[in-house]
């Protein structure tokens, strides 16, 4: 059975999920590309995004030198903090996609830390 990078990567995703899904948190879910970074609050029922912050937003396109570097996502990672804590959320779970814990991922991580979001 041949699987691609994609396929694996989906695989990891689908029981990192089901793990969180137990937990009844939301959960901090974290996507990259090459060019940007995304991360997207989701309520514990899974229906619902209850913030969200990228490179594509107005405020950090406009700061940023590059979209798709480690000091880009540590910008989005202290942006996500802050709306987290607009909407009420203190903790959550990291949901990182499938993707290493390495480089941009955990620059992301460690700025949400850093700006008080707990998990």
């Amino acid at each position: 059975m041949a699987t691609d990078k994609k396929a694996s990567r989906q695989r990891r995703a689908r029981r990192t999920r089901a793990r969180i899904a137990l937990q009844g948190i939301p959960r901090l879910c974290v996507h990259r590309t090459p060019q940007h970074i995304y991360a997207q609050i989701i309520a514990p029922e899974g229906n619902r995004v209850v913030a969200s912050a990228s490179t594509l937003t107005k405020d950090l396109r406009g700061s940023l030198k590059s979209t798709g570097n480690i000091a880009a996502a540590a910008a989005v990672g202290k942006q996500i903090a802050e709306r987290a804590k607009q909407a009420g959320i203190e903790a959550v779970a990291f949901d990182r996609s499938g993707f290493k814990y390495h480089g941009r991922v955990k620059a992301l991580a460690d700025a949400a830390r850093e700006a008080g979001l707990k998990f």
